[in-house]
Order: C-alpha cells, then structure tokens, then sequence
C-alpha cells in the first residue's frame, strides 16, 4: 500500500482525499518508482474541478521526480536505482507509483530532485513556447504574464538570454521585483496600472511581437491590444477562466493577428522530442541562464492548503511537495 491523494469526484480543493492505495508490480514498460518531490501545477486544479475530465477515480498530480525500484519487462529506457522525473503523467501525487518508462527523464548528476520536481512541467512549457510555437529571436520584443509564476520565472530568464526584449505582468510589489530580478526588462503592476498603456508606451506606440498568456479569460482581449499587425496571441492556460473568442473579425480589426492554443501533448508527442526539450531545459538551468526559484514547499498531506495558495495567486515560482 502507498498514500496517494485521490479524486472521487470534482471539486474544489476539499475533495483531495488522501488514502492508501495498492501499488502492484510494473508491467510491460512500466517502472515503480518511489518519489522523493513532487511538483504542484495548475493544470492539477483543471483535472480536481472537472475543466480538464479524467475519469473517477483517479490520483491527481502531473510531475514528480524520484527513484526507480523495480522495472517491467521490455523497459530499455532507465533502470533499477536512476534518479527520473516526469511531467504530463497523471498520478503524481503519491509516495510510490507505476509510470511509463518512455515518459522518465533522467535527472543529470549534480541536480536536486527538488528543482527537478519543480522544473520539469513549467520548463518543458517555456521550451516549447520560446522555441516552437513562435522560435524567439534576438530583438524581438514579448509580454508574458504571470511572469512571477512558476512558468514565468522560467520563461523569462530564458527569453532573456535569448536577446529578447521582455515586459511582465505581476500582482503587487512583491511579486514584480521578484519577476523583475528573473529576467524582466520592464514589469507591470497590473493591479496598479493599465498593462495596455504601458506596453504601447515601453514600446513606442508598436507593440510587441508575441503575448504569453497563461491567465486566460481577464487578460486576453486586452493583449490583443498589445500586439503589432500580424503579432501572435499565445493563450496557454486558464488561471482565471478559460477564453472564449466568438468573433473571429477582431482578429482583423486588431491588426491581422494569430492566436494559438497550444498544449504539451501535441509539442512531445514522443521520447525523442521529450528528451530534446528536457535536455534543452537542463542545459540552461546548469549553464545557469535559468535559476529556479521554488517559492513554497508543503508536506502532501497539506495538498489541499496548497492547491487553495495557488488558486488565490498567493505563491511565487514553483510549488513542490516534500515526501
């Protein structure tokens, strides 16, 4: 048996259940792991309240990091005592597991499982945004909001090193001197001003050339405002609802622009493109371009704690459980 945080039905954070569940052996490509960290992301809360359907019952969590104890037949991929982490995997929130082996990342000598935990999920987004759905370029200019999140915080140091120019949005003091010292050219207070405004004032009247939007319904209709002619709206999450576009001619009257709504899935759709993303990701964090900054740890047993930290816009960087 194991401890595990299950959902038997949808909700807010008051249905996270913990219990003690029966493990198995792996099967067919299949490895056991016992996990040392656990990483907290929002797309948890989409599965918890039903936005995001998995069938009931199932044991929340997207990404951990930990150690193989056993292996299933076939499995080439990793072996008994690696040190792995995954991300996109659901059942992360437990003591000990059974994952695919083609989903496991080895974690490089010298890394803590922790920032691993931490990394994986919210690194691997910024890779594929920075690099794949619109390939950054020196001298172009983007705004990300929440850049004080766990994914901003990465995002930003990134595009930085990249060359680009970058401007933020955060809530409060706080939260934009942190964002301000992980990357951000310009940081805007959303609370206290007009994010519009002031991305057409740094910008000269232009606008920039990309929006990261992982907010969703409060900030995108505004953002399209903060895009030059022919700009892309990148709209990844749904942190305050999620976004509806009934009319497609504001595309036109705004300037001819692009929207995407991209997801993981269709970026790593195998191990091969998981490995190129994880290895990029690892790489900028050694070289040191990114810096990661876990802002809270709880015990599992606080998961309903944190999930309601983290749908109040109370955390900063990366959240992650201890086991």
């Amino acid at each position: 048996m194991t401890r595990v945080v299950a959902v038997n039905r949808t909700g807010g954070p008051d249905v996270l259940s913990i219990e003690d569940w029966t493990v198995g052996e792996p099967g067919p490509g299949q490895v056991k792991l016992r996990q040392t960290a656990i990483g907290l992301n929002f797309i948890d809360n989409y599965q918890r309240t039903g936005l995001y359907p998995l069938p009931l019952p199932f044991v929340a969590g997207n990404e951990a990091a930990g150690v193989v104890t056993a292996v299933g037949e076939g499995v080439t991929e990793v072996k008994v005592g690696d040190r792995v982490c995954y991300q996109g995997t659901p059942g992360a929130y437990a003591d000990e597991r059974l994952a695919p082996a083609a989903k496991l990342v080895p974690i490089p000598d010298g890394l803590d499982e922790q920032i691993a935990a931490a990394v994986l999920l919210k690194g691997l987004t910024a890779y594929y945004l920075l690099f794949k759905t619109w390939p950054l370029q020196a001298g172009e200019t983007i705004l990300w909001h929440a850049a004080a999140g766990g994914t901003g915080l990465i995002a930003t140091q990134w595009a930085k090193s990249l060359g680009a120019t970058v401007i933020g949005t955060a809530g409060g003091p706080q939260k934009v001197a942190l964002a301000k010292a992980h990357g951000c050219d310009y940081v805007i207070d959303y609370r206290a001003e007009d994010f519009v405004a002031r991305v057409k004032d740094i910008t000269g009247g232009r606008g920039v050339d990309v929006v990261y939007d992982g907010v969703g319904q409060a900030t995108f209709e505004p953002s399209l405002d903060c895009l030059r002619p022919r700009g892309l709206m990148v709209s990844f999450g749904n942190a305050s609802g999620p976004v509806t576009v009934p009319d497609l001619g504001i595309l036109a009257r705004k300037g001819s622009l692009y929207v995407t709504r991209p997801t993981s899935m269709h970026y790593f759709p195998d191990r091969t493109a998981l490995l190129e993303g994880a290895t990029a990701l690892f790489g900028a964090i050694q070289s040191g371009a990114i810096k990661v900054e876990i802002g809270r740890t709880y015990s599992l047993g606080d998961v309903a704690k944190a999930h309601r930290a983290l749908e109040a816009r109370e955390t900063t960087g990366s959240v992650v459980f201890t086991i």
